[in-house]
């Protein structure tokens, strides 16, 4: 198959975790990943050790350098809403601005996203929009508050998404990664914790391509992967 021939997956927040790893994914699924991302550096070294990828450095949260992303590159079959804005602290404690920005990198960018794809995967009769999320869409701890809105906020937004593009033959669904995601920095937050412990970004690539590759008959909208002994 030529490169040109492959159907277009695009994946915003490619950082190094779980946004690599689907690129990955996709790129061993038979795809042409474009991935966006505000790191240049990081984008151009995935692009180089992975072929049928395209880097684009993108701030999610600047519609108009979001819209000639995605003009670069067409339209694509598969798009994985993968960025993400979080934080920590309680409502007192946070910076009120580190909540508006968390909310235009998990909500405003996913809106503005879905407005600019889906049209053409409508008119097309297919195509999937996934959009990765955790725990923090349904519940609101207290350490959150600078966070937690910002996710519930997206989840319901995917949903009316989904109620809409559904009968229109666009699939979208939200993951829930109800895990720490095994990278560097976790493991040296938590040194004493087991290798089970962690969610492989591999293991969440695996889900995020099989949701976008669900039969027609059984499409899912919320899905939830933890590690085997995680308590929920």
């Amino acid at each position: 198959m030529s490169e040109q021939s492959k159907p277009l997956a695009l994946v915003t927040g490619v950082g190094p975790g779980t946004g690599a790893s689907v690129v990955r994914r996709f790129v061993e699924g038979g795809y042409r990943v474009a991935m966006l991302a505000r790191d240049a550096d990081r984008l151009a070294a995935l692009a180089a050790e992975l072929p049928d990828t395209i880097a684009l450095p993108c701030d999610v949260t600047d519609l108009a350098a979001l819209e000639a992303a995605i003009g670069q590159v067409g339209s694509p079959k598969v798009v994985v809403h993968n960025a993400v804005g979080g934080a920590f602290g309680s409502f007192m404690d946070i910076d009120p601005e580190v909540l508006r920005r968390n909310f235009e990198i998990n909500t405003m960018a996913l809106l503005h996203l879905a407005r600019l794809i889906t049209p053409a995967m409508v008119a097309a009769g297919e195509g999937a929009l996934i959009v990765t999320g955790n725990t923090s869409a349904q519940r609101g701890k207290a350490h959150f508050a600078g966070f937690a809105p910002s996710k519930a906020a997206q989840r319901i937004l995917a949903e009316s998404i989904a109620r809409d593009l559904g009968p229109k033959g666009v699939h979208v669904a939200y993951l829930i990664i109800d895990a720490v995601i095994d990278l560097p920095w976790q493991r040296e937050r938590l040194p004493d914790a087991p290798d089970d412990f962690f969610i492989h970004p591999s293991s969440i690539a695996d889900e995020v391509f099989h949701l976008a590759h669900q039969a027609r008959d059984a499409w899912s909208f919320l899905a939830e992967i933890r590690p085997f002994h995680e308590p929920w």
